[in-house]
């Protein structure tokens, strides 16, 4: 039966993004607000089909720490809903994304239109410098950045490699940073289509105030996102 249901579910998700993506489409003509409000209702379609055709629920915990103002906003990063699920609850979110994505049709433009920070993997310091110039203009907006700390998705119940940039951001920009735990992994794997049954929960943790040193901070950060993590995964085991 979770196979069948998986298959469905594949299906309903590509054919909704394809409409979504035509539907967004005229939005390149207009203001930039009008496609973060077609994102949401991407993403609220996404989980509509999650719900009523694999059972997996989507809950929000934390919601006290949702940032309404410019935030770095640190998830756990297990699965590719991770990603577009952040629009749904934050207001004005804006994502570091590689540059290889922007050749995508559709996505890259969207992207582009809704001001995502499109960074070069192997830049190095160039690439830092870049993102705290984009992330500074974002900020004048008052938006959320969401940044993913490992840099790409991994298993549920293991710690990625910690990377450098989101001390870079936290110390340069001087803003609070929100980690986010999650289980979506469990549900939603990395990799294959299977769907399994449940509750994914997003837990928004409270913000690490700015001016921590790099080392402690990143201590902190990983700390707080793995504790939190493992535990939402124990609840579903």
């Amino acid at each position: 039966m979770i196979l069948v249901r998986s298959l469905v579910f594949t299906l309903y998700f590509y054919l909704w993004s394809a409409l979504m993506a035509l539907v967004l489409a005229p939005t390149l003509l207009g203001p930039r607000h009008w496609m973060i409000a077609g994102f949401k209702l991407w993403s609220r379609g996404v989980m509509l089909g999650l719900v009523t055709l694999c059972g997996i629920t989507v809950e929000v915990r934390g919601r006290a720490f949702l940032p309404t103002g410019a935030a770095l906003v640190a998830p756990k990063h297990q699965c590719m809903f991770d990603v577009f699920a952040q629009f749904v609850w934050l207001p004005d979110s804006c994502f570091v994304m590689k540059q290889e994505l922007m050749w995508i049709p559709f996505f890259g433009w969207f992207a582009q239109k809704t001001r995502m920070i499109v960074i070069d993997r192997e830049g190095g310091s160039a690439t830092l410098r870049k993102m705290v110039k984009d992330a500074t203009l974002q900020f004048a907006d008052h938006r959320q950045l969401v940044i993913f700390p490992e840099g790409h998705r991994g298993e549920p119940g293991v710690a990625g490699d910690y990377k450098p940039g989101i001390a870079a951001l936290y110390r340069e920009l001087d803003v609070p940073c929100v980690p986010v735990a999650t289980n979506s992994g469990v549900h939603w794997p990395a990799h294959g289509f299977l769907r399994r049954p449940g509750t994914i929960v997003f837990e928004f943790l409270e913000p690490i105030p700015p001016g921590m040193k790099r080392a402690p901070f990143m201590a902190l950060l990983q700390e707080r996102i793995e504790t939190a993590s493992l535990a939402l995964i124990a609840e579903e085991l």
